[in-house]
């Protein structure tokens, strides 16, 4: 039976593994799909923490915020001690206490004004340690100087009444009393009111330390140049 089917020639068929490539193919595949997950994924941690922004609102590159600086500002000076009148009236019971707060004043440099009892408006109401009362300019000015040597004082700002400027002049021409109108208060001159909270002034050395705090002047942050991105 054999014999009738004979193989002639030198060249025999080969049979090929067909299934070699195809999985050579697939893995490359997965590899380039690994690295691809990968790279996305560190991507997206690297967005996360840096908050997010890849872009500028241009489209542009990412830059940094420019870096700030401290620079002394320019603050409006304030009085000194000399250039402020200071008027100390007693709004508690206690004797004595108007003049006693007057001398300490004057020997820390203040110029003093009148010195008495508080008018009827204020007697017996004040519950704090003082309260100053004055223009609205003393709000940035002799206000701040002035609260250095008490501590809790309060601020009041004294509402000008319409007219009184002209019934000032007139009084003031004619000479009459110290009770009678006067002209609008100036803005270094303050109403030091002791209230029934009021124990003695501050110590001397930290009322002037802290006087030489408020006379220096403060750094404000001011950006700095920065080089393209």
């Amino acid at each position: 039976m054999g014999g009738k089917y004979r193989i002639t020639g030198d060249k025999y068929p080969r049979m090929r593994r067909t299934g070699g490539r195809r999985k050579l193919v697939l893995a490359a595949t997965g590899g380039v799909l690994a690295l691809g997950l990968v790279g996305w994924g560190t991507f997206q941690l690297v967005d996360v923490f840096t908050g997010g922004s890849t872009a500028t609102a241009a489209g542009g590159r990412n830059c940094p915020a420019p870096a700030t600086s401290a620079s002394p500002a320019k603050a409006t000076p304030l009085p000194a001690p000399g250039r402020i009148k200071v008027n100390v009236l007693n709004a508690t019971e206690r004797s004595g206490l108007a003049k006693q707060t007057a001398d300490a004043l004057k020997k820390r440099g203040f110029a003093i004004g009148e010195v008495g009892n508080a008018t009827e408006e204020y007697d017996k109401k004040v519950k704090g340690t003082v309260l100053l009362l004055g223009a609205a300019d003393a709000v940035d000015g002799a206000f701040p100087v002035l609260a250095t040597q008490v501590g809790g004082a309060k601020q009041k700002v004294e509402a000008p009444v319409k007219g009184e400027p002209a019934k000032a002049d007139a009084a003031e021409a004619e000479g009459e009393a110290d009770g009678a109108a006067k002209g609008p208060r100036k803005p270094n001159e303050v109403d030091l009111i002791i209230g029934d909270g009021f124990k003695k002034l501050a110590p001397e050395a930290a009322a002037t330390g802290a006087l030489k705090a408020l006379n220096a002047p403060k750094p404000s942050p001011s950006p700095t140049v920065a080089g393209r991105c």
